[in-house]
């Protein structure tokens, strides 16, 4: 069992938090388009969750990741998928490295405000021209004495309209595009940052999503996470708690998905008898429950083993997969099941729909998981020679 009473004492402090103060106001934010992250942010900072597998020195609870396993799979509690979103962004996506590489100095400054919810983060990965392909981003910081000056783009910012700062991944060298990057911890409010108006989304409606624009921005060499030029490895170890995350936060969702068209199709009746009782409904909806819990094992024993620091690439990657498509999988044969009023945005199953669809987009698609696992297996195909040439190595998978 890979939850201890401790860990769901923990889930249990969560989800009274869940209860009363996120999730009476999600319709609303939903509605709106944002949600308050500072405010949200901040009391869950009081909670200490926030930091749960980060460093004490800096405000963190220190505990081993199976603890941040269980807060991540507790989200899937809020009746959205947008918020807890914007807060994995927050523990799983843009502070693990700063927690793992960052100097005393860079933590005290940017991951110790973040854990106590003082600040909000986002994570600056993406551009317009460079999503799946991380080794083609164009942003560079440019040496210029003691600074970084930065120049490009930043596209699908969660948080964006609200971070304080970005964990930006940006050109630091000329070398092969995997050996030239660094991770840069960037305030928002520095001159030359601005932002586009939030983006009019499908699903995930209550977090704000943006593109960063960057002009001539100049921070101190010092705000750079770790080794110059390692960025790209550090971004790379990122990916696998954003993997994880993304496998962890749909578990309960999906769980809820299935009980409640299991309510409405028993109550709901046509020909006579409830929908419920048609054996094509009842068995479909028994194989996807199997299929959850047999994703829920796999994706607990890709924790076990991140945990005890074994290598997870593939397992990851494999949970990362597996979850986008059982969410689409289920999201859309349980709307079916809700008839015309799974069509209509009063239902929860709607929000569902819309919200889940990004997991086989965001922080690696599909694709892109399947191409990690074919090279984990050893058979993928080797890329051609200018290609290897591009990444100056063999057969690297960008990610």
């Amino acid at each position: 069992m890979l939850y201890t009473e401790e860990h769901l004492a923990l889930q249990a402090t969560l989800s009274k938090f869940i209860t009363s103060e996120i999730n009476p106001h999600v319709d609303e934010w939903e509605r709106d388009g944002g949600f308050p992250a500072h405010e949200i942010f901040r009391k869950l900072g009081d909670l200490s969750l926030l930091g749960i597998n980060k460093p004490v020195e800096y405000g963190g609870l220190g505990l081993p990741y199976s603890y941040q396993a269980a807060f991540v799979e507790g989200l899937g509690e809020i009746g959205c998928g947008a918020v807890p979103m914007a807060i994995g962004v927050q523990t799983d996506m843009a502070t693990p490295a700063l927690a793992k590489h960052g100097s005393d100095e860079l933590r005290d400054e940017f991951l110790k405000p973040s854990i106590a919810g003082e600040f909000v983060a986002c994570l600056g990965v993406s551009e317009a021209g460079a999503g799946s392909d991380v080794a083609t981003i164009a942003t560079t910081a440019r040496k210029d004495g003691d600074d970084y000056v930065i120049n490009g783009n930043k596209m699908w910012t969660t948080n964006g309209y609200q971070a304080d700062w970005m964990c930006l991944l940006a050109n630091t060298g000329e070398g092969p595009v995997h050996f030239n990057k660094s991770l840069i911890c960037l305030p928002m409010k520095t001159k030359g940052v601005s932002t586009s108006q939030k983006f009019d989304k499908l699903g995930m409606r209550s977090s704000d999503t943006v593109q960063v624009f960057l002009d001539n921005v100049r921070v101190p060499q010092r705000y750079r996470i770790g080794a110059e030029d390692a960025g790209f490895a550090y971004q790379m170890e990122q990916f696998q708690e954003e993997r994880l995350y993304g496998a962890l936060s749909c578990l309960h969702g999906m769980d809820r998905a299935i009980a409640n068209t299991i309510a409405y199709t028993g109550q709901r009746v046509a020909f006579g008898r409830p929908i419920l009782h048609n054996q094509v409904v009842h068995f479909r909806l028994a194989e996807l429950a199997t299929e959850v819990e047999a994703l829920r094992s796999l994706v607990h024993r890709a924790v076990a083993e991140y945990a005890e620091g074994k290598n997870i690439v593939m397992l990851a990657s494999m949970a990362k997969l597996k979850s986008g498509r059982l969410t689409r999988e289920i999201a859309d044969a349980c709307l079916q099941y809700y008839g015309g009023m799974g069509y209509m945005n009063e239902t929860p199953i709607t929000r569902f729909w819309r919200d889940t669809r990004l997991l086989s987009i965001g922080g690696g698609a599909d694709e892109i998981m399947l191409g990690i696992i074919s090279k984990e297996m050893g058979i993928l195909p080797l890329r051609r020679a200018q290609d290897r040439l591009r990444n100056g190595s063999s057969g690297q998978v960008d990610a």
